[in-house]
């Protein structure tokens, strides 16, 4: 990751922050390529749970991974997910989806096994690229740009989280909720692998009483800077 490249941002975060909704709005606003990490995860927990692999064998997971072609497509106001040929933005958005990839995410083998494609679809872009997850400024890209750890408090997570569950249909109830993400909190936190955490350079934006439009406002004028200042 040396010489010359397309600008990086790092968006990281837990769960419900808003990290999603943030970097899609940046990434049409700047004119960047947006690659949600977390999605590729979840697209590897959905193939392990598809052909009956568990979580935690290392061997069956390490075969899986040449298996796994990822794009991304934005379609109207969505970051549609395409493993394959196949659409299954919505099939890895379930609850049982989201737990199961906080697990496979643990697994040195998977995280390892996708470091370079996460690195490569970065750096197809031309212009820039804003990558969303939980390692990309301690991990993935040590190096990025710019760096912005996203949060918001546990309560106003679980509710933003159980509205969009509701939207989409999902049956479920706020405590549920709340209690799943504080699993995967202390799952993501706790784990031995590139933990969830905030790289030490990284802007902190707390979204839990900010209207979205300032979240970004105040984002944008900072990549902006950044640009400039990068030439």
């Amino acid at each position: 990751m040396t010489g010359a490249r397309c600008f990086i941002v790092a968006i990281d975060g837990p769960a419900g922050a808003g990290k999603s909704t943030v970097s899609k709005l940046l990434a049409r606003r700047l004119g960047f390529s947006l690659v949600d990490t977390g999605a590729i995860y979840r697209c590897v927990a959905l193939l392990a749970r598809r052909e009956r692999i568990a979580y935690d064998d290392d061997a069956r997971l390490g075969g899986l991974l040449g298996r796994v072609h990822i794009h991304f497509q934005v379609v109207g106001e969505e970051n549609r997910v395409f493993l394959g040929d196949e659409d299954v933005s919505g099939e890895i958005r379930s609850p049982e989806i989201s737990m199961a990839a906080s697990q496979v995410s643990g697994r040195p083998v998977v995280r390892a096994g996708l470091l370079q494609l996460q690195r490569r679809l970065a750096l197809e872009s031309s212009k820039g690229s804003i990558l969303e997850g939980r390692d990309i400024g301690t991990v993935v890209f040590p190096d990025a740009d710019a760096k912005f750890f996203l949060e918001a408090s546990p309560e106003v997570r679980a509710r933003r989280r159980f509205e969009e569950l509701f939207q989409k249909g999902v049956e479920s109830s706020l405590g549920d909720v709340l209690a799943d993400q504080t699993k995967r909190d202390k799952d993501d936190s706790a784990r031995a692998v590139a933990p969830l955490k905030a790289a030490d350079d990284a802007v902190r934006v707390d979204s839990s009483s900010l209207p979205l439009s300032e979240v970004v406002h105040n984002m944008e004028a900072e990549i902006l800077r950044r640009m400039a200042a990068r030439g």
